[in-house]
């Protein structure tokens, strides 16, 4: 089906007009770019359009474009993916914002329950925040790490672990395997992992 064919794509624009940037159909998969101050509208009408019935929230997932060369959908660093599936209909959508460090998302947990969960995640790995669904400390990390492990300038590798008897765990680089395709040296930029 053509992009223009889908009846969600002339609702979307009919209504929103500006705030529906782009639009791509990749493999029968409908993918909407969204403005993010419009995001909570956009949303709100498709979960509650009779006709639509985009009401089932599947994921919310992040992605750091810090690296990429490539065509992107957005000039912000980061993406954020919300999976929508409809009931009537049973097509999936896919609802894309950019978004940049120090700016934010609104939260969708007003709407559905489900994205609750999903945006700490990604507030927990990317440092992406969204509006309304703040936390204190981390999600799914201890309190006191640094960083956020799913950006591209976080350093790769792992750390000695103390076992009893004061003992370490044997580090990246003593259990190394190398596989097709890929010359890892145990290395990350120029330190080696464990420090040994």
């Amino acid at each position: 089906m053509a992009v223009l064919e889908w009846p969600e794509v002339a609702a979307l624009k009919g209504r929103f007009g500006d705030a529906i940037l782009s639009v791509k159909d990749r493999i029968g998969e409908l993918y909407v770019c969204v403005s993010r101050e419009k995001l909570v509208e956009v949303v709100e009408f498709l979960k509650n359009d009779s006709e639509l019935r985009y009401d089932y929230f599947s994921e919310c997932v992040g992605a750091d474009y810090s690296r990429w060369e490539h065509e992107r959908d957005f000039s912000e660093r980061f993406e954020v993916v919300y999976n929508l599936m409809s009931t009537r209909s049973w097509h999936r959508i896919f609802l894309k914002v950019g978004v940049d460090d120090g700016q934010t998302i609104p939260t969708l947990k007003h709407l559905f329950l489900g994205a609750e969960y999903p945006e700490r995640e990604v507030n927990d790995l990317f440092g992406i925040h969204f509006a309304g669904n703040e936390q204190e400390g981390r999600f799914l990390l201890p309190d006191d790490w640094v960083g956020y492990p799913l950006r591209k300038e976080y350093p790769l590798g792992g750390e000695d672990v103390l076992f009893d008897q004061n003992t370490y765990g044997p580090a990246v680089e003593d259990i190394m395997m190398p596989h097709a395709g890929e010359s890892f040296e145990g290395k990350t930029g120029s330190e080696d992992i464990s420090g040994r």
